[in-house]
């Protein structure tokens, strides 16, 4: 009876581990599968970050280069303002920017986002969740680094060079009618 007992037992042993085993091998299988999303959705990010036109912004000398930056240095933001009559902006280092928030708070800021010039916001809102979270995850995997962008500067006020002016031309004056009726 106790070697019926202690066979018994050793079968139940071996079935328990055979589960775990399962278990384990079912939750690799899984992150296999998880691995090649995770992967697209940063190819993902990354492609729209380089078409899209954020790094002509945010990233330093990426426009002038012709794109020839290395991704290490892309989206930490410039020191080069545009002024215009809103007052001056600066591109936001994205990097830290997103390494403060959660994929949850990054797509309901994207999705109401509303900025200064020379930002496209409306291309922002306009793209789907999606691609919203694609370039969080691609810009979250670059990690944080560089400094915060120089903050705002009201109108009126003089920034400090390097600058775009970006202010435009009085119109020409319009003839008035009876002038050129004579």
């Amino acid at each position: 009876m106790m070697k019926t007992i202690r066979s018994a037992l050793a079968l139940t042993a071996l079935l328990s581990l055979a589960g775990c085993q399962q278990g384990e091998h079912a939750r690799q299988a899984s992150n296999d599968q998880k691995a090649p999303a995770q992967k697209d959705l940063l190819a993902r990010g990354e492609y729209l970050a380089r078409t899209a036109g954020c790094n002509d912004c945010h990233t330093p000398g990426y426009a002038e280069s012709q794109g020839a930056v290395a991704k290490d240095q892309w989206l930490v933001g410039s020191p080069v303002g545009f002024r215009g009559p809103w007052g001056t902006t600066y591109p936001t280092n994205l990097r830290l920017k997103l390494s403060t928030m959660t994929e949850t708070q990054w797509l309901d800021y994207s999705a109401k986002l509303r900025t200064r010039p020379l930002m496209p916001d409306f291309a922002i809102r306009d793209m789907t969740l999606e691609d919203r979270r694609a370039i969080y995850q691609f810009v979250r995997s670059l990690g944080p680094t560089g400094q915060p962008a120089p903050a705002f500067i009201p109108p009126g006020q003089n920034p400090q060079p390097p600058y775009f002016d970006l202010v435009l031309p009085a119109a020409p004056p319009v003839a008035s009618a009876t002038a050129s009726e004579s």
